[in-house]
């Protein structure tokens, strides 16, 4: 184990952790792939280190350099899933919006054309054209009410 515990062991071992790092899931790797790198600067600079000091180095250098990484992902990670405060409301987040009646509402039911797609819409019977305004949203189902002065005619 002492003939391991060189500098250039604990390279090779800090670059072998990070080249497994691409094949395995997470970034776990990658945060004791560093600790080793350290530990064999470390073991370079400061050659007559026990190898029970470079093990207990290089425990607490894998805590520390994961107490940073998982700082630092924590904070980016809401950065990579959206703009929006809650990405996955669905047909909520339309509401308060202007659509326009794509196939008539008869009985209840119809279809609104809105931003680039076409939602299944509930509300009072209106014609193909009409400007609407959606008011609420149950599943993929939009809640209409027709614009002021819109039907009117």
């Amino acid at each position: 184990m002492a003939e391991f515990m060189t500098s250039t062991g604990w390279w090779i071992a800090g670059l072998l952790l990070l080249g497994a790092e691409v094949f395995a899931p997470g970034v776990y790797l990658l945060f004791f792939g560093i600790a080793a790198l350290v530990i064999g600067l470390n073991a370079l600079i400061v050659p007559d280190l026990s190898w029970q000091s470079q093990v207990i180095g290089f425990a607490v250098v894998s805590a520390a350099v994961t107490l940073v990484g998982h700082r630092w992902y924590g904070q980016r990670r809401p950065a990579r899933e959206g703009a929006s405060p809650e990405p996955n409301r669905g047909a909520a987040r339309l509401v308060g919006r202007h659509a326009v009646v794509s196939e008539a509402i008869r009985g209840g039911r119809g279809r609104v054309a809105i931003e680039d797609g076409w939602w299944i819409a509930e509300g009072p019977d209106l014609p193909a054209g009409t400007a609407v305004r959606v008011t609420g949203a149950e599943g993929s189902v939009l809640r209409v009410a027709p614009e002021p002065g819109a039907g009117d005619g």
